[in-house]
């Protein structure tokens, strides 16, 4: 217990001192005089609020050359709204800066008085950008998952995000009790005319604003990786055609619906249509870019969060 609270402690001095460097904009000889601690120790315990995720810094200067990026796939691809981050050249990681944005994004819609339907997809990206929220009173607004939540050994879906969205959202929450893919299209037909499922599809299908993640696919992507499809299943799905999915809607090289076995298994809600609301697609990244590429072409999607270098693929398409 003293260990706890030991480090407990040390916590709670690590946001004291990131709240001080980051919001009130002292130094850090600053930060050791307030504290009575050494400049040593304020600098680390700087650096542990940063570790820790107690401090999540968003910058708010618009990069031309992004904007410039931004106007382009706007144009280029019909597209209501478009953020493009700097990239990383070095990095390797395939939601940092667009979580970030994506977040801000959701903030904003939230923060919108009118009650409006946001429906939200699943997946690693979509889950770093509802873990960056802050909390929010919002009760007018209703949040609909549009995957299901129920995982391939009944277990929740470890990412999907609506239960982390409902931690830090004081909304009302609608999740999607199925599973991500059913074991046939008759299970899903039935288990779709259950009530509460009904309005669930209903509610999804009217939604204001959409955030969605796009899947790529291989033997190596999330829904072999995280055990829905087996990686024969997924053999199958690229050799008729498949490019990418979102939500688990597998579709082509044009961004086509597929006429497949996998699709008729899909328990989550259609993709909204665009011509009714946004519907944001967030992804960077070459392995993203196949399946990006056809989401956008076929206008699966109206929005794009995304990364200089994605940014510049799409426009040399």
């Amino acid at each position: 217990m003293a260990r706890r609270s030991d480090t407990q402690g040390r916590l709670d001095d690590a946001a004291r001192a990131g709240w001080l460097y980051y919001v009130a904009g002292r130094t850090q000889d600053e930060i050791a005089a307030a504290m009575g601690i050494s400049r040593q120790s304020a600098q680390r315990l700087v650096s542990l609020a940063v570790a820790e995720r107690l401090i999540k810094v968003r910058v708010d200067h618009p990069i031309a050359a992004c904007l410039e990026l931004s106007a382009a796939l706007k144009a280029k691809f019909d597209l209501i709204h478009v953020e493009v981050v700097p990239s990383d050249p070095a990095g390797t990681s395939t939601t940092v800066g667009i979580a970030e944005a994506a977040a801000a994004e959701i903030e904003r819609w939230l923060k919108k008085p009118e009650p409006i339907v946001l429906a939200i997809g699943t997946g690693r990206t979509l889950k770093a950008a509802v873990d960056q929220l802050p909390p929010m009173e919002c009760p007018q607004h209703r949040i609909v998952s549009l995957t299901g939540n129920i995982g391939p050994d009944g277990s929740a879906a470890y990412y999907n995000v609506i239960f982390s969205m409902a931690d830090a959202i004081k909304a009302r929450h609608f999740p999607m009790p199925l599973p991500v893919l059913c074991s046939s299209a008759d299970e899903r037909d039935l288990l779709h005319l259950q009530p509460i499922v009904q309005s669930t599809l209903k509610l999804g299908a009217m939604a204001d604003v959409t955030f969605v993640g796009i899947g790529e696919l291989g033997v190596d992507a999330p829904l072999c990786v995280d055990g829905f499809l087996a990686p024969d299943e997924m053999t199958s799905l690229m050799a008729a055609g498949a490019t990418g999915e979102i939500c688990g809607w597998m579709f082509d090289h044009a961004g086509r619906l597929l006429e497949d076995p996998i699709n008729d298994r899909v328990a989550s809600v259609s993709i909204p249509p665009r011509e009714s609301g946004t519907v944001i697609g967030v992804a960077l990244g070459k392995r993203k870019e196949k399946a990006l590429a056809a989401a956008l072409q076929g206008r699966l999607i109206n929005g794009l969060i995304t990364d200089e270098a994605t940014a510049g693929h799409m426009l040399s398409l």
